[in-house]
């Protein structure tokens, strides 16, 4: 989403009349952060620029009253688009032409693609976001840690992660370190890493605005992605050479031992998701304060059948603990993503009033 532009999701001084479907994509896109809610919205207005995020807002807030079929036509619209897009970045465009003509017919299709094509077209380094983690570390691993930065943080923050883990420990922490640092790329800047790997990757690319890239929020949903071991690792070193920066990734962070600090409700509905296996080996390693937290929010029968299985459980690699460990950090992630469960991740702003 880094590419996110009013025109992505794209004037009118009234309200349509009832039935009437919006026209103007300035304010399907007020309709569509309207319908998505404040906790969501955020999400997408953190990927926009500050001209954007005041357009957009103004748009919010005169957009007035809506109807339901204005609302579910813009909704339907934007997830095509959305749809639109997976299928062309995962898949190709004659894969998302045959998809799409075959589900909305000819002339939908080709409006969608065309809407879309234009943004991806824009995105730097479009050749980098599609390869394989190994592969880019080939290209990758004899760059600056600051060119690996500008790159890595057009990608996925999941794609990020793998190349992440991959980097010799050295550079691996001057790129966390770039990427941290990163707030707004000038256009100039952008040109001259594109033209260093137009160069020795004859990939063509373009930039036109500033971006939004990279900075702690970033690094912090990287790290979330990434295996424990390397976090381990990352963590440890950043401790030692920049301790702000480590405690700033962290509180923008889940990890395992946050679970120490969510609410026994939300403790009880992931804990009906989690495979009793890796609760097992998530506590071989834990405080008892943690595992306290597990006993009192998992029924009795559970409680019984983990406690027996930790006695008899011996020579666990620690490997397989931190991965039963990341597996459940996963689904309360996944479970917070569908506002089944609230995490705390510090800030005012989690404080929960009761």
């Amino acid at each position: 989403m880094a590419e996110t532009s009013l025109a992505g999701i794209e004037e009118s001084n009234y309200v349509k009349p009832e039935g009437e479907a919006l026209t103007d994509q300035k304010s399907k896109a007020a309709l569509v952060v309207i319908s998505l809610g404040a906790d969501r919205a955020s999400q997408i207005y953190k990927y926009l620029s500050e001209e954007d995020i005041e357009e957009l807002t103004y748009e919010v807030a005169k957009l007035g009253k809506t109807s339901n079929t204005q609302v579910e036509a813009t909704l339907d619209e934007f997830y095509k688009l959305c749809l639109t897009h997976k299928m062309m970045t995962d898949g190709g465009l004659d894969y998302a032409r045959n998809v799409l003509e075959k589900a909305f017919g000819e002339s939908t299709a080709r409006n969608l693609l065309e809407k879309v094509s234009k943004t991806l077209q824009s995105k730097p380094f479009n050749f980098f976001t599609k390869g394989d983690p190994k592969a880019l570390l080939s290209l990758l691993q004899n760059e600056r840690p600051q060119v690996i930065a500008l790159i890595m943080a057009y990608m996925e923050p999941e794609q990020a992660a793998r190349v992440l883990e991959q980097l010799p420990d050295a550079k691996r922490i001057l790129a966390v370190e770039s990427m941290a640092r990163m707030d707004r790329v000038s256009p100039e800047a952008i040109s001259i890493v594109e033209e260093e790997m137009k160069r020795k990757f004859a990939t063509i690319i373009t930039s036109e605005d500033n971006m939004n890239l990279g900075g702690v929020d970033y690094v912090a949903d990287m790290m979330n992605h990434i295996d424990r071991s390397s976090e381990r690792k990352i963590f440890e070193e950043l401790d030692k050479t920049n301790p702000e920066l480590s405690q700033s990734i962290r509180e923008k962070m889940f990890v395992f031992e946050n679970i120490l600090d969510m609410d026994d409700r939300s403790v009880q509905r992931f804990v009906r998701d989690c495979d009793t296996k890796d609760v097992v080996y998530a506590l071989k390693s834990a405080s008892e304060e943690m595992r306290t937290v597990f006993f009192k929010n998992m029924s009795k029968r559970m409680a019984d059948s983990v406690r027996g299985d930790l006695e008899i459980t011996t020579n666990v690699r620690l490997k397989d603990v931190e991965e039963a460990q990341q597996r459940i950090v996963n689904i309360i992630r996944h479970l917070e993503e569908q506002g089944e469960v609230i995490i705390k991740k510090g800030g005012e702003d989690d404080n929960i009033i009761v």
